[in-house]
């Protein structure tokens, strides 16, 4: 590599929150150098290698605030249930990698669309059509819900006896009997107790691959937001085995059964992260699951859900326990990544996150709650006041068939309209950042600006925008991926391309921030650079 990079003959987005653009720019031992006439100068110095942009952008480095790699990566693993259409097509690639694989011990895929059964709810005997006796489980496109089939409640000994877990359900037919759909704990203690893990070979293959898709895609940092111990393990391997294509945060998960013996546990696993030294894996953050999801009644709501009045959701900690736990870690010195949902679940991370500041010692704190999909109009202010960051996933921030057939029965009126409030909470002041939540939806994050933008799909320019004061301009939106990551990633020195700043950027095939938006979907990514080193290049554009 050489000693300096100069980027000439295009646009270069400096800062997209303030629309600060150059039309050229330095890198230089992993900084940037110089902007403007000053990089230009620059490049008939030895050592210098100079590329032209071809009329294309240099933007700063994309980031990915909530998403799970190694979860996606496996995904290639069994049969491709997310590309159907229907029931019938989830099927069909089901009975297709069973007869490609006729020794697979178990059949193991993920996501299917929950909106292919009414309610959500799937039948194992649907399933035992098409994989006989082999024991299945297919993971819906949430990751809170999963479908097995006779074999596999077999294997797990599910049964009409078996009580639900404490914090999940196993949906039952009339008679008692399980239907074959398991929500939340149910899905997650079958996952980790009865179905067989994928080979370390396989998932060190899947990190690999993940983070070489996001590489390819101009992403420099992501957060893994679920990782369990064995996941600490594989990625201490990867990055020994410099097997990671971009930076990735690890998110501890913290369990509401023994959270406090787990303080000890992250901290020695925060520790080896840091032993390592490697620049690509940090471990700094814990994660809490405070709620389900609204598609399966399990987000926690303040009022009962629309179409179940004796129903308030499945929240997984009480509040005085997530006060407690939250206050724990905070005083270990941990960034906190809350996953909420439900309007009650939001007011309770936010009193959680309130509890830590009062009870510990005034320090700099960077906490997330993630997702923010229905927030009280009451609690919006609150994010700035408490200095926590907002991390939407703004790809979901339309009215999709989810949204029209699912989500807004479950809420009624007029909570179908507290939804990513994106808008609001960033007009407040509040710091927001954004995600894929890959793989429960795409980790491509230039359709998700689009939606950002216009709130309605990139495939529908002339759609209605949904909940449009919620939108954002292009510069704001391009911001929540670039300045608003930084700031989660505890990275103050990246998220723009400043002189002096972290050498993370993105070469695009043309300038987000002035195309129409339905376009930035269709945006080529020619090379992305990470401390100035290229982790991708296009063969068009090398």
């Amino acid at each position: 590599m050489s000693e300096t990079t100069v980027f000439v003959n295009g646009t270069v987005i400096v800062d997209a929150a303030r629309a600060v653009t150059s039309h050229a720019v330095a890198f230089s031992s992993g900084r940037v150098a110089a902007l403007g006439a000053d990089a230009e100068r620059l490049a008939d110095q030895p050592d210098t290698s100079v590329i032209d942009l071809a009329g294309g952008t240099l933007a700063p480095g994309i980031g990915d605030g909530h998403a799970h790699p190694l979860l996606g990566g496996v995904e290639a693993l069994g049969p491709q249930v997310r590309d159907a259409g229907d029931l019938a097509g989830i099927l069909a690639a089901v009975a297709e990698w069973k007869a490609a694989n006729p020794d697979a011990e178990w059949i193991i895929g993920a996501s299917y669309d929950a909106t292919f059964a009414d309610g959500g709810l799937f039948d194992a005997r649907w399933l035992d059509e098409v994989t006989g006796d082999t024991p299945t489980i297919l993971r819906a496109w949430d990751y809170h819900t999963a479908w097995v089939n006779s074999a596999a409640l077999a294997a797990g000994g599910i049964t009409a006896d078996t009580p639900d877990p404490a914090l999940g359900r196993i949906v039952r037919r009339a008679d008692g009997s399980p239907l074959g759909t398991l929500q939340e704990a149910a899905a997650n203690d079958f996952l980790a107790e009865v179905v067989p893990a994928f080979a370390e070979a396989q998932r060190l293959d899947a990190i690999e691959r993940a983070t070489r898709g996001y590489a390819e895609q101009g992403t420099t940092w992501i957060q893994d937001a679920w990782v369990e111990p064995a996941d600490l393990e594989l990625y201490l391997v990867a990055a020994a085995q410099q097997r990671l294509h971009t930076r990735v945060n690890l998110a501890f998960r913290a369990d509401p059964a023994r959270w406090r013996d787990q303080v000890a546990e992250f901290v020695a696993g925060r520790t080896r992260v840091r032993a390592l030294e490697h620049p690509r894996l940090s471990g700094e953050t814990v994660k809490f699951f405070v709620d389900g999801v609204i598609e399966s009644h399990t987000a926690a709501l303040i009022d009962p859900y629309a179409d179940r009045p004796d129903e308030r959701g499945l929240p997984n900690w009480t509040d005085a326990e997530l006060n407690e736990a939250v206050v724990a870690f905070d005083a270990a010195g941990f960034q906190l990544h809350l996953h909420a949902i439900g309007d009650a679940a939001n007011r309770s991370a936010l009193d959680a996150l309130a509890a830590a500041r009062d009870a510990n010692p005034p320090r700099e704190r960077h906490d997330v709650i993630a997702h923010v999909a229905l927030l009280d109009p009451a609690d919006v202010a609150r994010f700035a006041e408490l200095g926590v960051i907002a991390n939407f996933e703004p790809y979901w921030a339309q009215c999709d068939a989810v949204m029209r057939d699912l989500t807004i029965p479950h809420l009624g009126h007029p909570r179908e309209d507290w939804q990513y409030l994106i808008g609001s909470v960033h007009r407040s002041g509040a710091t927001i950042s954004f995600g894929s939540d890959w793989p429960v939806t795409t980790r491509d994050w230039r359709p998700a600006l689009s939606t950002a933008i216009t709130r309605h799909s990139h495939l529908e320019p002339g759609a209605e925008a949904w909940l449009p004061k919620e939108r954002l301009t292009p510069g704001d939106a391009l911001a929540a991926y670039t300045s608003g990551i930084a700031r989660q990633a505890l990275a103050p020195q990246r998220g723009t391309l400043e002189v002096g700043r972290v050498a993370d950027a993105a070469w695009l095939s043309a300038n987000p921030l002035s195309l129409a938006p339905e376009a930035i979907a269709d945006l080529a990514v020619h090379g992305t650079w990470l401390a100035g080193e290229a982790t991708f290049r296009s063969p068009t554009h090398p």
